[in-house]
């Protein structure tokens, strides 16, 4: 089975940052995300979807340091649902992106792209997919010859 959620959009808001009393941190921020279509008299209208992304440990320290509101970035990672209770004791529910890769998108001043991350320990499912680099790309192994024309 997969669970795999793959978004590029805006960051609502500065990630907020919290240390949990183990001593780990996670961040939180809205994203948002455009969809563009044409209505039935053809105009072009955007739809806006908002997007509750998670940030653990490394991740959440790196997205503190560099991404802030209006940040465009690229997330991975899964979907989430949880329960809770309000202040009022009524049940509530929240859907959430726990990523597990994130890059800024934004270009640096300099013209290129700034850095992404994360980096080999920052891994939020702790060593689940040992098959993942630096970059985020998948290893398998197998990789395929020099040659290969294949268009994927």
């Amino acid at each position: 089975m997969i669970n795999k959620v793959t978004l590029i959009g805006n960051l609502g808001k500065d990630p907020e940052v919290r240390i949990l009393d183990s001593g780990t941190k996670v961040a939180k921020f809205p994203m948002a995300t455009n969809e563009n279509y044409k209505d039935k008299s053809g105009e072009w209208q955007t739809k806006t979807e908002w997007h509750d992304v998670v940030l653990w440990r490394g991740l959440a320290e790196q997205a503190e340091r560099q991404l802030k509101k209006g940040s465009l970035v690229y997330v991975e990672g899964k979907l989430t649902s949880r329960k809770y209770q309000d202040r009022d004791g009524n049940d509530r529910y929240i859907t959430e992106i726990v990523a597990r890769i994130i890059r800024s998108l934004d270009r640096k001043e300099s013209g290129g792209m700034s850095s992404s991350f994360p980096s080999s320990d920052d891994d939020p499912f702790s060593g689940q997919d040992e098959n993942v680099n630096n970059s985020g790309s998948q290893s398998s192994g197998n990789e395929p010859d020099e040659d290969d024309d294949l268009p994927f």
